[in-house]
């Protein structure tokens, strides 16, 4: 059956990315806006972080570092801000999703458990009632 082979948590995991990200351009478009001092100096954190480690890979070990006019720190911020909402979607569907096949696994191992304790019990029983039976057949 259709419905089985697609289970509905999955296809509200791949709605919730899917609309995360027209949610983080609104709110990039909003901190370029509101909160522009916020996403320009995590934006000239970014570039200034991402530069010296450039330069180091480069062999540049005492190179100074140009700092970013405030449009394109905040802009840089903004887009780091976005990135950020998207993957901490994605990473929260991940977790709950790794949450919900924990939860099936442990269900379906106290199932089996349960199963082989009846069993259990159903094989005592019978070796009882056979217990019985030899002892009035002698």
């Amino acid at each position: 059956m259709v419905a089985g082979a697609f289970p509905l948590a999955k296809l509200l995991t791949l709605g919730a990315r899917q609309l995360s990200r027209p949610l983080a351009a609104r709110i990039k478009a909003g901190a370029r806006a509101i909160c522009g001092w916020i996403c320009g100096a995590s934006g000239v954190f970014y570039h200034w972080v991402e530069m010296r480690t450039k330069m180091r890979l480069l062999g540049f070990r005492g190179a100074t570092v140009k700092p970013l006019n405030e449009d394109a720190a905040a802009e840089l911020g903004a887009e780091l801000l976005g990135e950020a909402l998207v993957f901490g979607v994605g990473g929260l569907c991940l977790y709950l999703e790794y949450l919900r096949q924990a939860g099936q696994s442990r269900r379906r191992e106290e199932h089996l458990e349960q199963t082989l304790s009846d069993l259990r019990q159903g094989l005592e029983q019978l070796q009882r009632d056979l217990d019985e039976l030899r002892a009035q057949g002698q």
